[in-house]
């Protein structure tokens, strides 16, 4: 049945198609035929597969999630959040014009807006209020009948926004391209003569802006000598000497101002001892330190010029921690980098190595957090977390943490997409064949055309107000915002469309950014509903 609606799923038109999402109508067709498993088991797989999902996918979005909160981040979040809450309130008018039973309002408001953890979280809910059977299905009824119009209305929203505003998509991605490298400074090389003699005997570790402009300095080379060295923190400097300067543009121009003048000489290309190697971070006794604490100038008489961490390239400044898997660009002689390799462990297999100890403890921690009461005024009962969000959040925060005790939360990428296609499509599948025996009865009746209906609703009134919002008075550029509307949904397949439509990955930037948090909301403001609309 899996193995059938991954088939389904990745059947495309146009470059968009369901997803792990066709598992769930490929279980409603098996169940309609009368085909099941025992009803225990059938909760044991829902719930499984539900954890393993949110479990996996907070792994992958942890490290970026506080960043997505600073900066431009803020805005976009609200942004997002402010979509989630229109789609809730829409979901609620819908619910009251066309008298639709709480249950099936769960699943609309998951189905129109294509996420599926959220109709986890519904169910964990309902099942917490003692919720009846016949209750209990039709979320998942309304959910499949809201689905697809979701997808439709989020493509049809870009497509109508770009027509509305006459977008040039080419002109767009090259602004979207230009305010990009605005905001991230590439890291530059700059060779520098000595020429202040102030600075003459100190150590570079003494050199006066270092701190301040987070410069590193790589190779040196003495006055008249022929050869170049490895500039380390304690090496001393004199008059005359030659420096390779590494850190952003303008950062090495100020600091190249203090020590001296621009070099004719390019120590990249000087004869000498000196090497370069990239070394990833396995050793997990290393884990944590502060390139300070670890000496490596001092033991090795090597230095870290750059860290690159989650493709993200910075200066190797002696306060940053080290996280599991940062690439590191060590540069010394030969003996220094292969002491230093050794140190900090640089093991693809280690690498590329699943932890399965971390994982499950992370999963009973997940599990716990989703168990405890959160008190909010105006509900009848606590708000849980419960399956859906208590090991999203906990997978979150121990992926930020990276490393307690002897425990590394990190798992590999491919494993953990892997894990994250196994758990939601277990899920899907038992959803499936959950509502199967109800599926084309209630679907294809008045009650199922009303829920399709209520769906454009849903889906395009919230993304249609904030498109002409972002695009009128924010002077959102069209990109950002087709990110941005497709990751309020969380719909990985509106953002290929959006990704086709750019021709490039631009609105994944602004997806990515606002992920996180909606996902949050979404599973919390299932719950809230539940709450809601079972007295």
């Amino acid at each position: 049945m899996a193995a059938g609606g991954l088939a389904l799923g990745a059947v495309k038109v146009r470059g968009v198609g369901l997803g792990s999402a066709g598992v769930l109508f490929v279980g409603l067709i098996v169940g309609s035929l009368g085909f099941g498993l025992d009803h225990a088991v059938l909760e044991f797989l829902r719930e499984f597969g539900l954890m393993l999902f949110v479990f996996t996918m907070g792994l992958q979005l942890g490290p970026g999630f506080f960043a997505s909160l600073r900066k431009a981040g803020i805005r976009l979040n609200a942004f997002a959040a402010a979509i989630v809450v229109a789609g809730f309130l829409c979901t609620w008018g819908c619910a009251v014009m066309f008298a639709i039973p709480a249950g099936a309002r769960l699943g609309l408001f998951s189905g129109a807006t294509t996420n599926t953890p959220s109709l986890g979280a519904a169910q964990q809910a309902m099942l917490s209020v003692g919720a009846g059977a016949d209750q209990m299905a039709l979320p998942a009824l309304a959910y499949s009948a809201a689905y697809p119009v979701g997808i439709i209305g989020i493509i049809a929203t870009l497509l109508l926004l770009r027509k509305i505003f006459r977008i040039d998509v080419e002109s767009e991605t090259k602004e979207f391209e230009v305010a990009q490298r605005q905001g991230i400074e590439p890291l530059q090389r700059l060779n520098v003569i000595v020429e202040n003699a102030n600075l003459d005997g100190l150590a570079i570790r003494q050199l006066p802006g270092r701190r301040e402009t987070g410069v590193m300095v790589s190779r040196l080379q003495k006055a008249g000598a022929s050869e170049v060295a490895t500039a380390t923190e304690d090496s001393i400097i004199h008059v005359g000497d030659h420096l390779l300067l590494v850190g952003t543009a303008a950062n090495v121009e100020s600091f190249q101002r203090i020590v001296g003048s621009h070099s004719r000489l390019d120590l990249m290309k000087a004869p000498g001892a000196v090497s370069f190697r990239r070394v990833v971070v396995t050793n997990k006794s290393m884990l944590g330190k502060t390139l300070a604490e670890l000496g490596l100038d001092h033991l090795y008489s090597v230095t870290i010029t750059r860290i690159v961490r989650a493709g993200i390239e910075m200066t190797a400044v002696p306060d940053v921690r080290l996280q599991f898997g940062d690439f590191l660009h060590v540069v010394g002689d030969q003996n220094g980098l292969d002491q230093a390799s050794k140190m900090l462990g640089d093991s693809l297999k280690a690498l590329n190595t699943t932890q399965f100890v971390p994982i499950f403890v992370g999963l009973a921690l997940g599990v716990l957090l989703g168990m405890l009461p959160i008190n909010v005024p105006g509900l009848s009962s606590p708000l849980k977390l419960g399956l859906a969000g208590g090991p999203l959040v906990a997978a979150i925060l121990l992926s930020r943490l990276g490393k307690v005790g002897p425990l590394v939360w990190h798992m590999p990428a491919n494993t953990n997409l892997a894990f994250r296609e196994l758990g939601i499509s277990l899920f899907l599948a038992c959803v499936g064949l959950s509502a199967g025996p109800k599926f084309f009865a209630t679907v294809m009746s008045h009650d199922g055309l009303i829920w399709a209906a209520s769906a454009v609703i849903v889906v395009m009134v919230p993304l249609m107000i904030a498109g002409i919002i972002g695009r009128v008075w924010l002077k959102m550029n069209f990109l950002e915002l087709c990110g941005l509307l497709t990751g309020s949904m969380t719909d990985p397949p509106a953002l290929a469309f959006a990704n086709s439509l750019a021709k490039s990955d631009a609105p994944s930037v602004a997806y990515a950014t606002v992920y996180p948090l909606t996902m949050l909301c979404r599973i919390l403001i299932a719950q809230v509903m539940v709450l809601l609309f079972f007295h």
